[in-house]
């Protein structure tokens, strides 16, 4: 985007299948650079997703003196770095800090600011900057921090002031990862025991990282509690691939008849891996395996067979854990027969766009029958697909999801403003080549209305 607009076009599939691997966890690769960072040592990362928001991470770390080497590198950017850890004072940042499109950068990095004893600002784009961040400035305030949102309604521009930080009981109004992430981090530079409270278990990718890291956390039931003064021991770590990402192939392969498809190397965290057991349930024939439990993440292969899917409910507890998947899930609805209807989902409507309004919006433009509601919709699926011209919202997930639409609709679908999928799959149209026969892509650049 930034001056420049591309557009997606896909046609109708004649096949799809294969075996693949996919980039690196985005949720993880944000974490281990940010851990490592804050390590008394030199830390080896592997399998590092180079996407936009990852990298926002990365220069957001570097902002605050600390050297990173790239070790390795692809076409799509950097996979192997080398961070040499500064412990857990920081360099104080010359300027504003730039979190790009990646709300995971800002809430993260807020917590470990929260500690520091200097003044900061953290900065994003226009559509990270109309992003809730009240809900990590209400805790990390509790804990001592002076946090301001200079931007409307609680969001971008924050000035953060740290300094000395007491623990705190917290509990979560919303599930909610990344303010859990947040408030753990900065429970490191608190004085006694932090506690954060969820109503509703969240992925647990931090928890598992400073384990790996050294640090010990308590978990009994919904509470996980930190000491602070505790101090990160350097660590090499290996990121397994993304299963959001994985979901686009697997969602896919589930819905489209005689299907084969492999993803190998996928983290199957038990706090991820919803997306499998959704899909299940709709009907698909999906194995996974665990190959390997070490490095804090399991980890392993996800082997799927096509067939016809039925349409089922979804809400309650699992939701959180499908947040990130439920754009794919409701266009692999629309495919199925029958009636799906998803709810309690209302944190769609402040991710990147208002993921629920996206959705709705674009499959009534291809022909599905879908109803919105205020924390979900009710899809009846069943309908043919016709291609048309839609809008990305500026959000990767919304863009990928559509991509898939368009393998089984009649005629051309154009995605507009595709240019967001780096945000988090830079190969994306490379693997989506891989996988289809049939599939023509066309990047259309054009200056920026």
């Amino acid at each position: 985007m930034q001056g420049k607009s591309s557009e997606l076009r896909v046609r109708r599939a004649n096949y799809f299948g294969g075996e693949i691997s996919v980039p690196g966890d985005k949720s993880i690769s944000h974490r281990a650079i940010m851990l490592a960072s804050l390590s008394s040592g030199d830390c080896r990362i592997d399998g590092f997703l180079p996407s936009a928001d990852c990298l926002a991470t990365v220069a957001a770390m570097q902002s605050l003196g600390v050297n990173i080497d790239v070790l390795e590198e692809s076409n799509l950017g950097p996979e192997c770095l080398l961070v040499h850890g500064r412990g857990m004072v920081t360099g104080v940042p010359a300027g504003d800090i730039d979190c790009g499109n990646s709300g995971t950068t800002m809430r993260l990095m807020s917590g470990i600011l929260a500690g520091q004893r200097f003044t900061s600002r953290l900065a994003g784009d226009e559509s990270l900057s109309q992003r809730p961040m009240g809900r990590v400035i209400e805790p990390l305030s509790e804990m001592g921090s002076v946090i301001k949102a200079e931007g409307a309604k609680g969001c971008a521009p924050l000035a953060i002031s740290g300094g000395k930080l007491k623990g705190i009981r917290y509990e979560l109004p919303v599930a909610s990862a990344q303010v859990k992430s947040a408030v753990l981090l900065a429970g490191l530079f608190a004085e006694g025991e932090t506690t954060v409270v969820q109503p509703i278990e969240t992925r647990d990718h931090t928890e598992r990282m400073l384990d790996l890291f050294q640090v010990r956390t308590r978990t009994e039931g919904k509470e996980i509690s930190i000491s602070g003064g505790q101090k990160l021991e350097p660590c090499d770590f290996a990121v397994p691939g993304d299963i959001s990402s994985a979901a686009f192939w697997v969602a896919a392969a589930s819905v489209f008849p005689g299907s084969q498809l492999k993803i190998s190397r996928v983290g199957l965290n038990p706090t991820r891996s919803g997306i499998l057991h959704v899909l299940a349930r709709m009907g698909a024939h999906i194995t996974n395996t665990v190959a390997s439990e070490g490095n804090a993440e399991n980890c392993g292969d996800i082997t799927v067979y096509g067939g016809e899917l039925r349409g089922i409910e979804i809400s309650g507890d699992i939701v959180p854990n499908i947040i990130d998947e439920l754009p794919i899930i409701a266009v692999t609805a629309a495919l199925a027969e029958g009636i799906t209807v998803i709810r309690d989902a209302g944190e769609l409507r402040v991710k990147e766009t208002d993921r629920i309004s996206a959705v709705a919006e674009n499959l009534r433009a291809m022909g599905a029958d879908i109803q919105e509601a205020d924390d979900g919709m009710t899809i009846r699926g069943g309908k043919p697909l016709r291609g048309a011209c839609l809008e990305s919202y500026g959000d990767h997930r919304i863009a990928m999801a559509f991509a898939i639409a368009g393998l089984f609709a009649s005629g051309d679908t154009l995605i507009e403003n595709a240019d967001c999928i780096a945000v988090s799959y830079p190969g994306f149209e490379n693997d989506l080549k891989l996988l289809c026969s049939g599939v023509e892509e066309e990047r259309e650049r054009n200056p920026a209305k």
